[in-house]
């Protein structure tokens, strides 16, 4: 098995709360380490996330505030399989997702 640490997305959120952010790749199993959320904006936002079956994704955040000029850090070990999802959106595009994982090959 190969094991691969990798930015699984990196980037202003959309305005829709249900993008696709990343989508575990066939034959293959995510651990998903860790989500920096951003807000450079100087005023608050909110965000949105969800991991699992495209379609039926668990929430991990729903509509979050996240302050002016700040990052929320979200620790975790979330197992992810084969073409699973991570979803997320935010009130503004000054919002930015940061997601850190290995994929196992």
């Amino acid at each position: 098995m190969a094991n691969t640490i990798k930015a699984l997305s990196r980037g202003a959120a959309s305005l829709t709360t249900t993008t696709v952010l990343y989508t575990v790749p066939a034959s293959t199993t995510t651990v998903v380490t860790n989500i920096a959320v951003t807000n450079t904006a100087a005023s608050a936002a909110t965000f949105t996330l969800g991991m699992g079956t495209a379609g039926a994704n668990t929430a991990l955040h729903t509509t979050t505030a996240i302050a002016a000029n700040s990052t929320v850090y979200i620790d975790l070990k979330q197992a992810l399989v084969a073409t699973n999802t991570i979803t997320g959106g935010a009130s503004a595009v000054t919002v930015s997702f940061h997601i850190s994982g290995v994929e196992i090959v």
